[in-house]
């Protein structure tokens, strides 16, 4: 048994220093690009391809992530409903404040519901930049550079010096002849590997928003599923609950 056992630990050992390697070797370092009119042209490009103006448009969006928390949002009035396991979250998202339920009863301590507020943030903030990354590319704090990749074709390198969770992100877009995004790779501050790639793709299709509902990468892929666009009246939006007493 002590034999068993010792083989065992070598080899999960041997697993994470492989793992461990694997991800230096993986790593590519943040490229440089250039930046100026060219740039902004190429994220305009973008948006044109995404048809931006129909996501500006649409107030309401729903969908579920790859961790099963599920979203409703209101674009319109910045507000989110979050709903993971037996918790549901109701959050402004300008100052992250709002009402929280367990188990269909509101959490009243303040240092409970602070923290379930904190999380759900952060749960958005990840989850809803899968779903809408490409609308986002000029947004206060960000830059934008045009990066030449392996084949010949024009990236488009999008830094994100404040905002979200983890501000000082960069995201380097590879684009259709069109603009359309088929993929991006990631230096993001959670990941100490820069360089992973994702693609997007699955795109839904006009009059709807222009959004990817799959991302396959090397190691995980990160589906949007159930993604809809609903209509509610004034008197039957469910995020209502945030401005009533």
């Amino acid at each position: 048994m002590k034999k068993v056992l010792k083989y065992l630990g070598l080899g999960i050992l041997l697993l994470i220093v492989f793992a461990v390697v694997a991800g230096f070797i993986a790593h590519e370092p943040l490229p440089k690009g250039a930046a100026g009119p060219a740039a902004n042209a190429l994220a305009r490009k973008m948006e044109a391809a995404l048809d931006k103006a129909a996501w500006d448009d649409t107030r309401f969006v729903s969908w579920q992530f790859r961790t099963g928390t599920d979203y409703l949002w209101d674009k319109d009035r910045k507000a989110v409903r979050v709903k993971w396991g037996d918790t549901e979250v109701y959050l402004r998202t300008q100052n992250q404040s709002g009402r929280v339920f367990e188990n269909g009863k509101e959490v009243t301590d303040e240092e409970q519901k602070q923290a379930s507020l904190a999380k759900a943030w952060a749960f958005f903030a990840n989850d809803s930049f899968w779903l809408c990354a490409p609308m986002k590319a000029f947004d206060p704090g960000t830059t934008r550079e045009i990066v030449k990749l392996e084949d010949g074709s024009d990236g488009l390198l999008v830094r994100y010096n404040s905002g979200g969770v983890t501000p000082g992100d960069s995201y380097l877009w590879h684009l259709t002849e069109e603009g359309l995004p088929k993929a991006w790779q990631m230096w993001v501050n959670i990941i100490p590997v820069g360089g992973l790639e994702f693609s997007w793709e699955d795109w839904t299709a006009a009059p709807q928003p222009r959004v990817a509902q799959q991302h396959n990468g090397s190691l995980f892929s990160v589906p949007i599923q159930n993604l809809s666009f609903p209509e509610f009246s004034a008197d039957d939006n469910p995020l209502q609950l945030l401005w009533q007493n």
